[in-house]
């Protein structure tokens, strides 16, 4: 991603008049991208404004490249900031016997945070084995973790259950099984994600075709956090980047702005070929109609030698503290898999960056691993008496 230009800032004070310079700047990056980014400036000599009329002065901008990787090991990450300022953070656990929850008052702080197991698999039947893919959420004064699970008589049998706590500290309190996610058909079943909308709520998930190997997304509102109403079709595997290895759609997310809904999804198996793709809706359509859904032809996060991420994808989006917007993934630091089967090979670590928008209206997902350098870059301002 590259750095193409910082927005001058300019600004007419009286002479009384505290300068009060503006807190962001605009800066291009690649075509059609621009952002806001926070500025520190430098203080203003108000005598020398007073004697020359005008001066300029310069401020650095403000930039976080998180620790690559984030947190090692940790699949299928899920990152959310809640209202008592802490930031949660779940994924997949490489045994994938437990589901683990850490928090912190900052980003920056997670990865040194306690883990703590909130939830056991247990030791036969249902939810005793692949415990995938965990998302917290805090619904109706509630905390809920959506997750998938196997069988240990059939391991591959695999369905979104969704855990309830009750407590304030979702670290300490007890978590209670609400059941299987109601799908209208049994089949492979997993990486459940939910959200509002437009006062409703909605379930999206993946889901493999009755006797076929083909993971689709579907979507369905909800009549509470653990209950589905009418399940519809949303998007299957068709272009050539998501069937590569297998048939996949899978790893759904959410994200919007005023115009539009987005769903991030991930595709193709689980090597270097693994990417990010996206479909959208209009902010005002029927979210359960198939027809208001449009799917980009091209990926919009895949494998880079560059940085040496490969296979990013099922992600997560969550804001900083400053409330730019962040897109959370996994990512290899290698091609291929050190095992027999890529989902037991769990250097998968989970990763940040900031998300950007297109000028257009676009989720911009970048590079996995990009860096800005802004060492040899300044925010300008030019400031002139009335």
């Amino acid at each position: 991603m590259e750095i193409k230009r910082i927005h001058d800032v300019e600004i007419t004070v009286s002479k009384d008049d505290q300068v009060d310079l503006p807190k962001r700047v605009n800066v291009e990056l690649d075509d059609n991208v621009s952002a806001e980014f926070d500025v520190n400036w430098e203080q203003v000599n108000q005598k020398e404004l007073e004697e020359k009329g005008s001066i300029e002065i310069e401020g650095d901008i403000v930039h976080k490249d998180y620790p690559k990787p984030f947190i090692e090991k940790r699949a299928d990450p899920y990152l959310y900031k809640h209202t008592d300022g802490y930031y949660y953070f779940t994924g997949s656990y490489p045994l994938y016997d437990r589901v683990v929850l850490r928090r912190a008052k900052t980003i920056e702080e997670l990865p040194e945070a306690e883990e703590k197991v909130i939830w056991w698999k247990h030791e036969s039947g249902i939810m005793s084995e692949h415990i995938w893919a965990p998302e917290i959420h805090y619904i109706d004064g509630k905390w809920y973790v959506h997750v998938a699970a196997g069988d240990k008589d059939d391991v591959w049998a695999i369905r979104p259950y969704v855990l309830e706590c009750e407590a304030e500290n979702p670290l300490e309190g007890e978590w209670v099984e609400k059941g299987q996610v109601n799908t209208e058909f049994q089949s492979f079943s997993l990486d459940a994600t939910t959200f509002e909308h437009n006062d409703k709520r909605y379930l999206v998930w993946a889901q493999k075709v009755e006797n076929d190997t083909i993971s689709n997304l579907y979507i369905a509102e909800m009549e509470n956090p653990w209950t589905i109403k009418k399940q519809v079709f949303l998007s299957n595997p068709e272009l050539d980047w998501e069937v590569i290895g297998f048939d996949v759609n899978e790893g759904p997310a959410m994200i919007k702005n005023d115009k539009r809904l987005f769903i991030a999804f991930s595709a193709s198996a689980t090597d270097e070929n693994y990417a990010v793709g996206l479909l959208h809706a209009d902010i005002n359509s029927d979210l359960l109609d198939p027809d208001s859904w449009t799917k980009e032809k091209e990926p919009v996060l895949v494998s880079s030698d560059q940085t040496s991420e490969y296979g990013p994808g099922h992600n997560s989006f969550s804001v900083d503290e400053n409330g730019y917007e962040l897109i959370i993934y996994h990512a290899r630091p290698y091609k291929g898999f050190n095992t027999e089967n890529p989902l037991y090979d769990h250097n998968r670590h989970a990763r940040i960056q900031r998300l950007f928008w297109t000028n257009d209206g676009f989720p911009y997902f970048g590079e996995p691993g990009y860096q800005l350098d802004f060492t040899n870059y300044k925010a300008k301002a030019k400031i002139t008496l009335k």
